[in-house]
């Protein structure tokens, strides 16, 4: 399965970003519900779109810890 994460939304458009740092234009009425920026979604083998809440949380906590980090020297 193949995850993209929401970097930011332009017009109409969520642009997301792959592991391979390439990036795709989605249409913001595809995206599934709840979908904003740093959500990572899962593309199923049948092209569905679904939101991973669980990663998603996990990579936003990460990024707190390091610009906690950061910002504590």
């Amino acid at each position: 399965m193949q995850q993209l994460v929401i970097d930011r939304f332009e017009g109409k458009f969520a642009i997301c970003e792959n592991a391979d740092q390439r990036y795709f234009a989605i249409e913001t009425q595809e995206l599934p519900e709840g979908a904003k920026e740093g959500s990572v979604l899962e593309i199923s083998g049948e092209g569905e779109l679904s939101l991973n809440q669980e990663e998603t949380e996990r990579r936003r906590q990460a990024a707190a810890l390091k610009q906690k980090k950061a910002f504590d020297r």
